[in-house]
């Protein structure tokens, strides 16, 4: 199956797909993955999308969108692939289309993992890392053994600006505005499914299972 997992900043997508990667045995790939594997590998587009992200800019939806094409004419990709981080715009999803379409397949499924923005805002604002060894724990779901100690290495915790309450409640809104079009694309060609992710993760685990078997 060729599936596109989505969800907001926090609601366990990476979590998720390590699982449903093995348990369906297709590749896991994100948008970060095509990109390091295009650079790796010194492709055209790879080394131009390298030019943008040595500068800190955003890559081009021309590039990603070949990136994109490149990484799924691979051979590991015959068997499906389960996307992450791609498409995040209806333009980008109807060249998915035509990339899929190209190579005689198409997207069986759009997985959203729903979660409640004030549940997200918890679980980023919860979260701290270890300024030493960079080691990562939750004040509510993994707290440390020393309040702001690392139990590793005993370094200082932080929390890291993209965790605090006003950018991750920015990186929600700008999430909201880009993906509630595409949640409609996908919906009226009948391929979206919505999971209930303010559960425990095994929870969510079978219930993405159950839907996609079914």
């Amino acid at each position: 199956m060729n599936i596109l997992l989505m969800g907001p900043p926090g609601a366990g997508k990476g979590t998720q797909a390590v699982v449903l990667a093995a348990e369906l045995a297709v590749p896991h790939i994100s948008t970060g993955d095509m990109f390091r594997q295009a650079v790796k590998e010194q492709t055209r587009l790879g080394l131009e999308a390298k030019g943008y992200m040595d500068s800190g800019a955003l890559v081009p939806d021309g590039v990603t969108i070949g990136i994109v094409r490149e990484r799924l004419a691979l051979p590991d990709c015959g068997k499906g692939v389960l996307l992450d981080g791609f498409p995040r715009t209806v333009r980008q999803a109807e060249e998915l289309d035509e990339i899929l379409g190209g190579l005689g397949s198409r997207l069986e499924a759009a997985l959203n993992i729903d979660v409640e923005e004030q549940a997200l805002i918890e679980r980023a604002t919860g979260r701290r890392t270890c300024r030493d060894c960079g080691a990562l724990y939750h004040l509510s779901f993994s707290p440390p053994k020393t309040a702001e100690r690392c139990d590793t290495c005993g370094g200082p915790l932080y929390q890291r600006e993209d965790d605090q309450d006003t950018t991750v409640k920015n990186r929600l809104r700008v999430y909201q505005e880009q993906t509630l079009p595409l949640l409609r694309y996908y919906r009226d060609k009948g391929i979206l499914l919505e999971v209930d992710g303010n559960r425990p993760m095994a929870q969510v685990t079978e219930s993405i299972l159950r839907a996609l078997r079914q």
